[in-house]
């Protein structure tokens, strides 16, 4: 009986530890909002992968591929950072398409836990997203989704880098491009 329980504690121990050890886990966002517009013309303002002229944040696009699944886009922030992206799906029959973030500039270095951590212009990690309309007569429903990890992938993160600062910038951005792309589509 005394060998089982000297196998047995460490075994326990080992569990309890995995079990209080916290690593990131996936969040999910997802908004959407009702355009009084037919959807071919809000389509026309999102459906070039090249351009993202409706979303507040960005100053210019390029993308290297069009509207062609793999294509690399590069976001230019107009604080002054980057964000690049790759088209995993598009369907212009269905007015949508899917996107992931491939790499990000460096807002800023900060000291934490005794080491320098490059914190991302976008405090996520494994971002990826899809964007869809839906047709109802003359109104259009738009809905963007994103799935993603906060930026810091080890336990204890930082401030601007945890899940708080994930999802409130992914909210942020999904938010304030969906209310522009309302006011350019309602003009």
């Amino acid at each position: 009986m005394k060998k089982i329980a000297v196998f047995i504690m460490p075994l326990l121990f080992f569990f309890v530890a995995a079990a209080n050890a916290h690593g990131p886990v996936r969040q999910k966002a997802e908004e959407d909002i009702t355009i009084n517009a037919p959807a071919e013309k809000v389509w026309s303002l999102i459906k070039n992968y090249d351009d993202m002229s409706w979303l507040p944040a960005i100053k210019s696009t390029t993308a290297d591929n069009g509207n062609n699944k793999g294509s690399i886009r590069v976001l230019t922030l107009k604080d002054g950072g980057t964000i690049t992206e790759e088209l995993k799906k598009y369907d212009d029959k269905k007015r949508s398409y899917a996107y992931k973030i491939t790499e990000m500039s460096t807002l800023k270095t900060i000291t934490h836990s005794g080491a320098e951590e490059k914190v991302p212009v976008f405090p996520v990690d494994n971002y990826a997203a899809s964007i869809e309309l839906e047709a109802k007569g003359d109104i259009t429903v738009v809905a963007w989704k994103a799935g993603y990890y906060r930026a810091y992938m080890n336990n204890n993160p930082p401030e601007e880098m945890n899940e708080e600062a994930a999802n409130s910038a992914v909210t942020a951005i999904l938010k304030s491009g969906l209310a522009n792309l309302k006011t350019l589509a309602e003009k």
